[in-house]
Parts: C-alpha cells; sequence; structure tokens
C-alpha cells in the first residue's frame, strides 16, 4: 500500500530534487521505486516535537508530501539525505486511504479492515536450498558408517 509522509528536511528544497524523489534514487541496497513528491506548506496542528529538532538560524527548513510504495529500512530518511536534504521531522501521515487527519497526538483509532487475498494466505512451500542436488532433504556426502568393509588381513 502506499505510504504518505510529511517531511521536514533542512534546505530549501529544489524541483530538481523533487523530480529525482519522483524518478527513484539510488541507495545502498539498490534503486528505490518512483515515489510522489511535491513540496507543501508546513502541515497546521502539528503537535511539538520532544526534542525540539535543531534550529539554525541561517539555514532554512522546508515540508514535503512523499509518498513511497515500498519500505526499505529508513528509507524516506535515506532518500532525502541522497538528494541533499536531510530528513529533520518525518510524520506518517497516511497508509492506503487511512489518514491521521482528525487524530490528535497520542489518539488511536481501531478499525476492521478486509485486505484483499492475494494468495499471502497460501502456505508456501519450503524452498530448496540447494538447488541441483536430487535430494536435499538428505546429507549427500558419504559417511563412514556407510562404506562398504575391506576384507582384513591377517598374518599367521
Amino acid at each position: 500500500m502506499p505510504k504518505t509522509y510529511w517531511v521536514q528536511v533542512e534546505g530549501d528544497i529544489t524541483q530538481d530534487a523533487l523530480s529525482r524523489l519522483e524518478k527513484g534514487v539510488e541507495l545502498k541496497d539498490g534503486m528505490t521505486k518512483p515515489a510522489k513528491a511535491q513540496k507543501i506548506n508546513e502541515p497546521p496542528n502539528l503537535w511539538a516535537r520532544n526534542p525540539p529538532i535543531r534550529e539554525r538560524a541561517n539555514i532554512p527548513t522546508n515540508w514535503i508530501a512523499l509518498t513511497i510504495t515500498e519500505g526499505k529500512n529508513r528509507q524516506v530518511r535515506r532518500m532525502t539525505a541522497a538528494v541533499g536534504f536531510p530528513t529533520l521531522r518525518l510524520i506518517r501521515y497516511a497508509i492506503g486511504p487511512w489518514t491521521i487527519d482528525g487524530l490528535k497526538n497520542g489518539d488511536h483509532k481501531s478499525l476492521s479492515v478486509n485486505v484483499p487475498d492475494d494468495n499471502r494466505s497460501q502456505p508456501r512451500k519450503p524452498r530448496n536450498k540447494h538447488p541441483g542436488r536430487s535430494n536435499p532433504g538428505k546429507n549427500t556426502r558419504k559417511s563412514s558408517l556407510n562404506k562398504p568393509k575391506r576384507p582384513r588381513k591377517f598374518n599367521t
């Protein structure tokens, strides 16, 4: 499901940086999928952040709305840093059609959700850890117990 984040970034974000976010950004673990990125005004009714973000008088900050469709570790923070605008504050605004509109800081809302079946409820087949082996469940290394015994010679 798409996830939309409100991101406060350090610096005056450029249109070039937004278009790079929309095309996908090269991270250490690979290219991100294309995202939707747009500059927005500071969201209304934001709660105070504790501890507060760092404030620099001579460096402006901007807010962007960034919608991604994957979930790599710390992806949004790494994406904004990759285009030269580190994340100062990050708020997940929406997951799919559900948003935080109408919720106060610390509140929650329980919903019943019917998620379409995309075959994830089916049990998965065990993965063959050793492709190419004829019998992956058995150890194919020969054991000394299975070797034929050689006749012993006795000196008389």
